[in-house]
């Protein structure tokens, strides 16, 4: 109905005269024959993308901004209601314009000309599409790409040419590869970091030559790199640093006290020299009359050494650990020459002036938050912060926290749970350990957390569920992109108490007493935990990412080592059987950016418990789970397996986990606006028991028979983007139910919209914070 109202008025007799409405451009090229269809494909998205001016935007061809543009007409007030709903609404016409083909046509030249095709020419005019619509078309003759046929680093017997040539085996240029312009620049980058690496505190890129010759013949290019003769005296030598002096309290008020060294607290800490500076190896100087800091911190933190050469990696990771002590406001350095040190080298003082932020807060947050059994509600923390507990950056976090959470619309009733609970964690900026660990030590400092905590479930008039956790651990990184977590020493004790009457009855009722009788036994985990993270480049402007999540947890072994069985065959400690098993998971997420405005997201996930000695199945707290709103979303919350186990119709609440998991997801999203995002997504997965001996009995057991036994389902969601957090609702529908007689399963036949009784029975309404996945 809105296109039609839109398209009677007529867009092109609102057009200015002799305009008509740009729509686009088409690409026409006729290639060498040394060019294969995979380049030529890639130039030509490479072209639209340097296209302009962008086109209107349009649904089905028709360009409904600029419909509503001239629908509601020009405003009589600028700041109006209506001027407004023309900006918000609607889209001036883009126009067809001369003067940008010409621009274009230059702009995609020379860029065909920066990746080796010299000799490119272009021809652009436009089509008509209409009688008011117009498109771009270049015609492009590409002719064979120039390849690199050697290259060269020319130097002197200087210090700096000498730094440049020892760099050459590194080089991004390298024979064979094709001319790109780009990478030509990358390599005077990538010399002129190496060279600064190498002491070299002046030098610039831009002081790198890269001559080229293609007179070589058979479309081949030569290069030559060397140093510019004429670049200032300074670039030429390598530094070394004299002193490093640091103001831990830097602040504009003391800057004049702080900064007179003569009155100021000085803290020496000696350092080994290199050999070539052992008369002279320089001093740390902490400027800190409070004494706030332990002068200890500040050697672990800063990479650079006085009486060592200057180092620009050394010095981005020492402004680098800075920033994540978490414990300064403000960061600034200062280098000052201080002359000459011998005939080729010089000498320079290091300052780095810190403000920190104040050493103790408080903060009261109330957040909202769903969780993957579709609970949602609200938390309300008191957080106390001490940022230099023990004078060496040590942060200690002591959260209270009080919530509640609802489900609504679950299988029976909703659920209500009220939590209350305190931890804290004392995190070192450094590693805490009885023997001597080793480590990257050119990479972000690793931290050592201790965390203890304390929690109270209070769950819907049934029980009280206590839990109490202790660990002990490390965390660092070995890049950018991967992250290792270490904890030696991970302890879980949750018990039940305070059990209400209708909890005693569930144990006798078919429909509650596999899940209540789960949490009877106390679960008491004596694990260790390593998780590795990988994230592909941040700052990759790839359309292709990627996220992988390992995680083993072996538990009960050394204990089962040191504790005696008991008459029964059991181990205990206190009294109370510890867990004994080992835990293995893998979660991989897939993202690849088909457009500027469309994403397909994929995520796989993994998992393995193995029970034994102690224990016939995972401890609960330790099982998978499948259905809900971050998993396969067209089942309840658990609501799925283990294996071919059926919930029971009018379930109170349900907690159908298991030993081990799989899970796959698939899922296109859509940005229709800045605010406004839809989706339509595929979920399958299902969970078993390790073994026919575990609480759901036979059925539940992992077979081969894995694949016809997984809840398949999908939908469609809308998000809503208010950038500081993202709602989502999702709607789905079971393909596949695996509890159902083998042959009935897929149920895709019964899809039936307009039955009041099927969509209650069969549409599942997820609504949750953040993305699935």
């Amino acid at each position: 109905m809105y296109i039609t109202i839109l398209q009677s008025c007529n867009i092109a007799k609102h057009l200015p005269a002799g305009e008509k409405l740009y729509v686009g451009a088409d690409f026409v090229l006729k290639t060498d024959s040394t060019v294969t269809k995979k380049e030529k494909d890639r130039l030509v998205s490479e072209l639209q993308t340097l296209a302009r001016p962008r086109p209107n935007s349009r649904i089905f061809g028709f360009p409904y901004k600029v419909g509503f543009y001239y629908f509601i007409g020009e405003p009589k007030k600028e700041k109006g209601f209506r001027a407004g709903l023309r900006r918000k609404f609607g889209e001036a016409p883009v126009l067809a314009s001369a003067r940008g083909l010409a621009a274009n046509g230059q702009l995609m030249g020379n860029t065909l000309e920066n990746e080796g095709y010299f000799g490119t020419t272009l021809q652009g005019d436009f089509v008509d599409v209409n009688s008011y619509q117009t498109k771009a078309r270049y015609t492009i003759q590409v002719p064979q790409r120039y390849l690199i046929d050697s290259v060269s680093f020319i130097g002197d017997s200087t210090l700096v040419a000498r730094a440049m040539f020892n760099t050459s085996p590194q080089s991004l240029l390298k024979a064979g590869n094709p001319f790109v312009l780009d990478v030509v620049k990358a390599e005077k980058e990538r010399i002129g970091e190496a060279i600064k690496q190498r002491g070299f505190f002046y030098f610039l890129p831009d002081y790198v030559a890269v001559l080229t010759d293609t007179a070589v013949g058979n479309h081949k290019v030569r290069f030559y790199l060397a140093i510019k003769p004429d670049i200032p005296a300074a670039a030429k030598v390598p530094y070394y640093l004299r002193n490093i002096y640091i103001f831990p309290n830097y602040t504009l008020a003391n800057a004049r006290n702080d900064t007179n060294r003569a009155v100021a607290y000085q803290a020496p800490i000696p350092t080994a020299a290199d050999s070539g500076l052992t008369n002279r190896p320089g001093k740390f100087y902490i400027v800190d009359s409070s004494r706030v800091y332990n002068p200890v911190l500040f050697e672990d933190v800063i990479s650079l050494r006085p009486g060592r050469r200057y180092n620009s990696r050394a010095q981005d990771l020492s402004l680098s650990r800075l920033v994540n002590l978490g414990t300064f406001k403000y960061i600034r350095n200062r280098f000052e020459p201080v002359g000459r040190y011998g005939r080729d080298s010089a000498l320079m003082d290091l300052n780095y002036y810190l403000t920190p932020l104040p050493k103790r807060s408080v903060r009261l947050e109330l957040s909202g938050n769903s969780r993957s059994n579709n609970l949602a509600g609200t938390l309300l923390t008191l957080s106390y912060i001490d940022r230099n507990f023990l004078h060496r950056a040590e942060q200690l976090q002591v959260n209270t926290t009080a919530g509640i959470d609802l489900q609504v619309g679950a299988a029976g009733r909703g659920v209500t749970n009220y939590r209350y609970g305190i931890d804290a964690t004392l995190s070192f900026p450094r590693l805490v350990s009885p023997f001597k660990i080793r480590y990257d030590r050119r990479q972000i400092l690793p931290k050592t957390n201790l965390t203890v905590g304390y929690e109270i479930l209070q769950r819907d008039s049934l029980y009280n569920l206590s839990s109490a956790r202790a660990s002990f651990g490390y965390a660092f990184r070995a890049n950018s992109r991967v992250e290792h977590t270490i904890l030696p020493f991970n302890i879980n004790y949750v018990y039940l108490y305070n059990e209400q009457q209708k909890y005693i009855e569930g144990l006798t009722d078919p429909r509650t007493s596999q899940a209540y009788a789960k949490l009877l036994q106390p679960q008491l985990i004596l694990s260790s935990i390593y998780t590795f993270n990988y994230n592909s480049d941040p700052q990759s402007r790839r359309r292709y990412t990627n996220r992988l999540t390992i995680n083993a947890e072996p538990a009960g072994n050394l204990a089962g080592l040191l504790v005696k069985a008991d008459s029964v065959g059991y181990k205990n400690i206190a009294n109370v059987p510890f867990a004994q098993f080992f835990r293995f998971d893998l979660d991989t997420r897939h993202y690849f950016q088909l457009t500027p405005k469309l994403t397909w997201a994929n995520r796989f996930f993994g998992g393995i418990g193995i029970p034994y000695g102690n224990i016939n199945e995972m401890p609960f707290v330790r099982q998978y789970f499948v259905g809900g709103a971050n998993s396969v979303r067209a089942f309840r919350p658990r609501a799925v397996g283990p294996g071919l186990y059926a919930p029971a119709p009018g379930t109170l609440f349900q907690d159908g986990g298991g030993d081990i998991k799989l899970e796959v997801n698939t899922e296109l999203r859509a940005k229709l606006t800045s605010l406004i995002q839809v989706a339509a997504f595929v979920d399958a997965g299902n969970v078993w028991s390790y073994s026919s001996q575990s609480t759901y009995g036979v059925g539940s057991e992992f077979t081969k028979d894995f694949a016809k036994q997984l809840a398949i389902g999908g939908g469609i969601g809308l998000r809503i983007d208010l950038s500081y957090f993202l709602i989502r609702a999702d709607l789905a529908t079971p393909f596949s139910i695996p509890y159902l007689p083998e042959g009935e399963r897929w149920v895709l036949n019964k899809i039936n919209f307009r039955s009041r009784d099927w969509r209650r029975n069969n549409l599942v309404l997820n609504i949750a914070v953040g993305y699935p996945f």
